[in-house]
């Protein structure tokens, strides 16, 4: 390790290297290599795939899981934020990462990885060093919260927190300038039932990066660690007319009506999204926004307002009734949840296996308490403090960590085993209790698809005569497929549980709520589309059983000041209007101190 960039500081710029050749230094940003889903001597794990909902929120729905596949934003947003020529390769094999080291030398190389990785940035930074020794090896992402990371792999700098301001300031240009947003499909190669979707442009949701970093600082969050801790988070866009401005740009350029904000808060941040509503309605604009929001932000807000923000999924923790913390306190989520799902929002329910008052007597009782909230979907994570977080230090101390030799780093990803010594739960006991939080989910209020089905119908019957007209076109554009595609899926379902009668009945009851609703077209896509989706269903089952998996496809993509690599695609981005008028204008900094 040469260069160690891991201190916390509120101001580094007189500190931070610079690289000599400044915005003529030629960039590549990576992902780790794959495949990802298998077990391999690199960490990878067939748990542990590169697919967000089946990996931690379907797990156990089998052919009915939501498959989908993420790209590396941050890697995208550092892309499309420096003048430096400047490559991404997201999800490569070993292979193609070393013929992009033979094929052109670049100055810069970065990484972006998450903990149980470090073995393949390890292997990374090798094979960098051996075909590129001049080229300067940068590390980010969450495995730069490691504090000896520096002795286990041979890179040139580990940073912290905000990616564009560091490497901005590392190529000499400037850090503070308005930050430009790239356009990012929020998922690709979507699949359920046995099919692909189809992914027009209106159906694909844009992904919206307002800010990076979280205020709640939970002592076992990552992400909030990474930024610096509790209170530290970084405002891309700190007003409702800049958010507004690049999402209408978001807009015009990919076609889409939706958009995943990637903010661990977005409600939180009252003033802006109170003005963006104000846009909004000025502008007869009908987006859907897809958000994470504690419960008690959510509370903070009217259902009116709500609605016309475009809420349309909400990601909320639910993490039980005897919960230390306090983003929780105060609120009784049962009714919060039902609420929202009566007014057609939906819900990503997400709740932790293994926190300090969990037992093996008590830990049903909290997983019964998860599954009655029947929300849309429902993540379940172990309670695991990762390197860098609050969490981690404070076990140190009390000496509850495992010694590392003793179980594989490639294992400590939330889904499989702790690393380190519970007071109540006996060493190997939490593997089995967050499989059976994932079937007792399942089994007792069925595929999520499903029941998004559910609350879909609900918003639509309670918004299809509403006064306002754009409240009205964003219900419709979401009922779309009640009665066609949806339809289908829950009579493919009904017939695949037909011999659990504790679903029958309930997919029944549904079913017969569509063809209420929409009579015979919904009658005709039950019939014939249910029974020719139950064959891809049982197909699909057949498939998983016999070991089958996914991995994303590979991506090369270069900015507008690549010159010499015309097999990359080009990349666009999109600034705010403001920004725009005065983009030859320093700009000031208006981002909150972070560390890096």
């Amino acid at each position: 390790m040469r260069n160690n960039c891991l201190e916390l500081a509120d101001d580094y710029s007189e500190t931070m290297p610079h690289h000599a050749a400044g915005s003529q230094a030629r960039v590549l940003l990576t992902s780790v290599f794959g495949p990802y889903a298998r077990d391999d001597e690199y960490g990878s794990r067939v748990l542990n795939p590169m697919e967000l909902y089946h990996n931690q929120v379907t797990r156990t729905q089998g052919p009915f899981s939501l498959r989908m596949f993420h790209r590396s934003w941050g890697l995208m947003l550092i892309q499309a934020n420096i003048e430096a020529p400047c490559t991404v390769l997201d999800f490569p094999s070993q292979e193609r990462f070393v013929e992009e080291l033979q094929r052109r030398e670049y100055d810069v190389i970065g990484i972006s990885s998450i903990i149980s990785n470090q073995r393949k940035v390890a292997a990374m930074c090798r094979l960098i060093r051996r075909y590129q020794p001049r080229a300067r090896i940068v590390i980010g992402g969450h495995i730069a919260n490691m504090p000896d990371l520096d002795e286990r792999i041979d890179a040139d700098h580990i940073v912290q927190g905000d990616g564009v301001r560091w490497m901005r300031g590392f190529l000499g240009e400037e850090e503070g300038a308005p930050i430009r947003h790239p356009l990012i499909s929020s998922g690709f190669t979507t699949r359920s039932a046995g099919v692909t979707v189809k992914e027009r442009r209106e159906d694909v949701a844009a992904a919206l990066i307002p800010s990076v970093g979280c205020p709640l600082g939970c002592n076992f969050c990552s992400t909030s660690a990474m930024f610096g801790g509790k209170g530290k988070f970084v405002d891309f866009y700190r007003s409702g007319d800049e958010l507004f401005d690049v999402m209408r740009r978001l807009e015009a350029e990919m076609g889409v009506q939706t958009f995943f904000v990637m903010d661990e808060n977005f409600l939180l941040h009252r003033r802006r999204a109170l003005q963006l509503l104000e846009r909004m309605e000025e502008h007869d604009k009908s987006w859907a926004l897809y958000v994470f929001s504690s419960a008690n932000v959510l509370r903070s807000y009217s259902i009116e307002q709500l609605v016309g923000l475009g809420i349309s999924w909400v990601w909320m923790g639910l993490e039980g009734e005897s919960s230390q913390y306090t983003k929780l306190h105060g609120t009784d989520t049962l009714p919060l949840v039902r609420q929202l799902q009566s007014h057609g929002i939906r819900v990503l329910g997400s709740t932790i296996i293994g926190l300090e008052e969990h037992t093996p007597e008590n830990i049903d009782q909290a997983i019964e308490y998860a599954v009655r909230h029947d929300t849309d979907f429902h993540q379940f994570m172990l309670y695991t403090p990762l390197a860098g977080t609050p969490l981690h230090a404070e076990l140190s101390r009390q000496g509850r960590m495992k010694p590392e030799g003793s179980y594989d780093v490639g294992d400590i990803h939330g889904q499989a085993i702790f690393n380190y010594r519970h007071p109540h739960i006996p060493e190997g006991a939490e593997a089995g209790m967050i499989l059976r939080a994932f079937e007792r989910d399942f089994a007792v209020n069925g595929p999520s698809t499903v029941r998004i089905v559910r609350t879909t119908l609900a918003g639509w019957r309670r918004y299809r005569n509403h006064p306002n007209p754009r409240i009205r076109r964003r219900f419709a554009a979401e009922a779309r497929e009640l009665p066609t595609t949806f339809t289908a899926l829950v009579s493919a379902a009904r017939l695949f549980f037909r011999r659990d009668p504790h679903l029958h009945a309930r997919l029944s009851s549904l079913l017969t709520e569509l063809y209420r609703e929409f009579g015979w077209k919904a009658r005709l896509a039950g019939a014939l589309g249910g029974r020719w989706l139950l064959g891809r269903i049982r197909r699909e089952e057949r498939r998983l059983r016999e070991g089958w998996t996914r991995e994303p496809a590979t991506f090369y993509e270069r900015n507008a000041a690549v010159r010499d690599n015309p097999a990359a695609e080009l990349t666009r981005a999109v600034l705010p209007a403001a920004a725009c008028r005065v983009a030859r204008s320093p700009a000031p900094d208006r981002r909150e101190p972070v560390a890096v």
